[in-house]
């Protein structure tokens, strides 16, 4: 499974980091502006990420634009949504507003931090990236 992390703080990047490289390899991005352009890069290769974990809250492009930017780029190259990259939106703002807008802008899941990694990873199996008789 291909991995991008977007975050911004150094010790939640690490964080996930660590714990998201045991289910496969994972790119690290520190703001909105640079998923998206790792995610063209990684669809050019013919290599897509399977899963971003985002941040909401970053400099020069927050969560909510990059999201929305990457699914535009899925819908102007029509890629069908069984193959759309499974986007779990990450933030300290755990406010409903912020769950609302994170969903509405086309996330599949919502985890307020800290991360709890037994949530994490029942959401990563209910997104089918994770096989249930994982030792895990």
């Amino acid at each position: 499974m291909r991995i991008m992390i977007v975050e911004d703080d150094l010790a939640s990047r690490k964080f996930l980091f660590k714990f998201l490289t045991m289910y496969g390899d994972c790119d690290i991005t520190v703001n909105g502006m640079e998923a998206v352009e790792a995610f063209l890069m990684a669809w050019d290769e013919g290599q897509p990420y399977d899963l971003i974990c985002m941040d909401i809250m970053m400099p020069k492009v927050d969560g909510y634009k990059a999201l929305k930017t990457i699914r535009g780029i899925e819908n102007q190259r029509g890629i069908p949504d069984q193959n759309r990259v499974k986007v779990i939106m990450t933030t300290a703002l755990n406010e409903p507003n912020n769950v609302f807008e994170a969903f509405d802008t086309g996330c599949e899941a919502y985890a307020a931090k800290p991360i709890d990694t037994g949530k994490l990873l029942e959401v990563m199996r209910k997104l089918g990236l994770l096989m249930t008789h994982n030792n895990i």
